[in-house]
């Protein structure tokens, strides 16, 4: 890359003459080692220069398929090399039909699993718009190594994320027909594991198929577009026939609840299932409406019979796309209840085993309350549990518990005024809040969280300064409290800087850390540069 900042197109002129001359002379061609050498200077520069307009890549195109791919070495370079250049082939699709059967003649040997795999992915993702013509090659090819278990799991996992870019591509009414084609063997299996009695064979097997369509529908995008004019029409609901993704879903839901009815106490099948509908959900946006009724049921069963994490996780998707959708928040709205009263058990027989639904549950919350507050207005949501809940998972020892019960309170306390009765848990109970941020800060905590902290400190002096300081000021007249390090003066020092501070979120920041280091007793030592 050096010399082509000296050189330019002339490298490239350079390096396609010596490859030409290297292909052409066999006994030269037999020294793998000096054609790889010249792949790698081509991949380097497509990777990093835009080769558009070069008169040189059209060549190589045509050089390619004459490269000997019997060494594994060499063929993974030229796959990669093949790789590199799925930009210049999205602007040049008249040279797709050269360079595909060498991908796909790569895609069948398990030594060139993970650059075959990439390689296709790139050029599908890249050149999608034309690569219709070549789907039914790509797709048998695939299918057949799918079926024969050719590569390992996780890029069998790209490879079914390579084909949700490819359907995106062709005609509307081709999509089901082909992928009812690709997924039915899948299904089928998965049909006869779900009915078999649970051992650690047919777990992995459900993971697995349960991956591969958790891997296509991310990638699955009828409504993808070539340029971003077009774009705003994925942020409206499909006025067409249902999604092809949806009506798969529908026809494998009964499928999914017979394998959830078996394996509903273990968390990795539970979290497979979530992320197929996860996925598919954030790649539908609106038109994954059609689903919401059935999977909001489904989520308050499982997770009423045996909480896990991913079911909140999925539930906060839900809301972040369907909050402004009325009739799809009243079937949300009753799941929300019923996970929230499920959680408020969890916390009352004790939250510590339970890190992360502790977590899962509070970004859940700071999701309703950032997309749709009004669900607060409801009598059946006990908002003061709410908060004391957030009070016990603050002191939690695990890094993201805490920094999920910070983003609640800061989204909590931006409510305050609007909802009387977040108002009114804060008027009672901020003092706890206040006193469990200054513990956090005064060493209970990782200093990496100070800064989580110290948002939650912004917050409560923009929204109730008066209320701050007086359970600043009662909250820190306790001697020894947050810390022994620290004197009187000194936490007089830090109330006065922490109510002077109610927009510079980078100066409430640096007060914040130094008042940490001091009652941790690192002021001054090299851990305070840390």
């Amino acid at each position: 890359m050096y010399v082509y900042e000296m050189l330019g197109a002339e490298l490239l002129s350079n390096l396609y003459d010596k490859l030409g001359r290297h292909l052409m002379n066999p006994q030269q061609s037999a020294v793998w080692q000096d054609t790889e050498a010249l792949l790698f200077g081509f991949q380097s520069i497509a990777e990093t220069i835009d080769v558009n307009y070069s008169d040189v890549i059209p060549g190589l195109i045509g050089l390619i398929p004459r490269i000997n791919i019997s060494n594994v070495m060499l063929a993974d370079t030229v796959m990669y090399t093949i790789g590199s250049l799925a930009e210049w082939l999205a602007d040049h699709p008249v040279m797709l039909g050269g360079i595909l059967p060498m991908v796909l003649r790569g895609l069948v040997k398990a030594e060139l699993s993970v650059s075959s795999i990439s390689t296709l992915k790139r050029i599908c993702r890249e050149c999608r718009h034309d690569i219709g013509p070549y789907a039914q090659d790509i797709l048998t090819v695939s299918q057949d190594v799918l079926v024969k278990d050719v590569h390992k799991s996780s890029q069998c996992m790209w490879l079914m994320q390579a084909l949700g870019f490819l359907l995106s591509a062709l005609p509307t009414e081709e999509v089901l027909g082909r992928l009812h084609l690709l997924i039915t063997p899948h299904i089928q299996q998965l049909d006869a594991q779900a009915h078999e009695e649970p051992n650690a064979t047919n777990k992995q097997s459900i993971i697995h198929i349960l991956g591969l369509l958790s891997s296509l529908f991310s990638t699955l995008d009828m409504n993808r577009c070539a340029d971003s004019s077009e774009g705003a029409a994925r942020l409206t609901p499909s006025q067409d026939a249902q999604n092809p993704v949806v009506i798969v879903l529908q026809q494998v839901f009964s499928l999914i609840q017979t394998i959830l009815s078996k394996w509903l106490h273990d968390s990795e099948v539970v979290e497979a299932v979530c992320a197929v509908f996860d996925k598919s959900v954030r790649t539908l946006l609106y038109d994954f409406g059609p689903m919401v009724a059935q999977l909001s049921k489904m989520l308050g069963q499982i997770y009423s019979s045996f909480p896990q994490a991913s079911a909140l996780d999925l539930t906060s998707q839900l809301v972040h796309i369907f909050a402004e959708e009325e009739h799809h928040m009243l079937n949300i709205r009753s799941l929300v209840i019923v996970l929230t009263s499920t959680t408020f058990s969890i916390f009352q027989q004790g939250p510590r085993e339970h890190p992360d639904i502790a977590e899962s549950f509070l970004h859940l919350h700071a999701q309703i309350l950032k997309r749709s507050s009004d669900l607060y207005q409801s009598d059946q949501l006990d908002v003061k549990t709410l908060f004391y809940c957030g009070i016990l998972s603050i002191k939690f020892p695990e890094t993201p518990t805490v920094k999920a019960a910070c983003h609640f309170f800061t989204e909590f306390l931006c409510h305050c005024k609007d909802i009387p009765s977040l108002g009114d848990v804060l008027q009672k109970d901020g003092k706890l809040l206040t006193e469990a941020v200054l513990q956090g800060i005064g060493g209970g905590s990782s200093r990496s969280l100070t800064e989580h902290f110290s948002d939650v400190l912004l917050s409560l002096n923009r929204h109730c300064p008066v209320l701050l300081s007086e359970w600043l000021t009662e909250t820190l007249q306790t001697p020894g409290f947050p810390s022994a390090h620290v004197s009187s003066e000194q936490k007089h020092t830090f109330t006065q800087q922490i109510l002077r501070e109610q927009t510079n979120k980078h100066q409430m920041k640096a007060t914040v850390k130094e008042f940490s280091l001091l009652c941790r007793g690192l002021q001054g030592s090299g851990y305070s540069e840390f």
